[in-house]
């Protein structure tokens, strides 16, 4: 864990360059593990988000726990979808139209299927807590201060400095190249003009792959349930 003093950031900035498009699907389930699978199926009709520094795939998500349901740690077990899951995709503002083709559309998740619905544009948000669902690490990495040390760096060169971080525990992602090790992070107390650039910027690489993609949250005491 990396600590500092409390301090007051304010909430008037606004940023409109990047944007996540929200686009309701129907799946009843997916594997835990489906983001090889989802993003292949999304570059074939979207080859261009591998070439555009600022886009990313982030995963479908749902709640840890709920009713008695713990997320199971298996890869191959299946998630159970809802009506209000979504499908995101973070992209430049000159691409929304672009990334709009996938409405419509039946993705192929491995033995599942994807219906796209219509889309929704959500902005960047101002708070000043953003959480990283899945954050690359260096195959060489292994502990918690390694991890940390290495954000801090990343954000350094991004002319942010860290106050509040934790990540959670190392898991694995199947990607084409092998698989890629992943921790979640939180940030807090960020100025709202670094969080802007962290949630358009991310870290690390795989973007596609869903790792470095930022998001808002209001509680750092959520971490657990969001890193199970």
């Amino acid at each position: 864990m990396y600590w500092e003093e409390d301090k007051q950031t304010g909430t008037n900035y606004i940023i409109d360059d990047v944007v996540d498009l929200v686009f309701g699907i129907e799946c009843k389930s997916l594997p835990v593990d489906h983001m090889l699978a989802l993003s292949e199926s999304i570059l074939k009709i979207l080859p261009w988000l591998q070439e555009e520094p600022m886009a990313g795939i982030h995963s479908i998500h749902v709640a840890a726990s709920g009713n008695g349901w713990i997320r199971p740690e298996d890869p191959d077990a299946l998630l159970h979808l809802s009506r209000r899951t979504r499908m995101e995709l973070r992209v430049p503002q000159h691409r929304i139209d672009d990334t709009r083709q996938l409405e419509g559309k039946t993705l192929v998740v491995g033995e599942n299927r994807v219906k796209v619905k219509n889309a929704t544009v959500r902005p960047m948000s101002t708070l000043t807590t953003l959480f990283c669902r899945h954050l690359a690490t260096e195959d060489n990495i292994v502990d918690e201060e390694q991890v940390l040390n290495g954000v801090a760096a990343q954000m350094n060169a991004l002319g942010i400095k860290p106050r509040k971080m934790m990540c959670g525990t190392e898991h694995v992602i199947r990607a084409p190249e092998g698989a890629i090790r992943a921790r979640s992070l939180m940030l807090a107390d960020l100025e709202v003009e670094d969080s802007l650039i962290l949630q358009k910027q991310g870290l690390g690489p795989h973007r596609v792959m869903g790792c470095g993609l930022f998001i808002p949250h209001r509680h750092i005491n959520d971490l657990r349930e969001e890193s199970a």
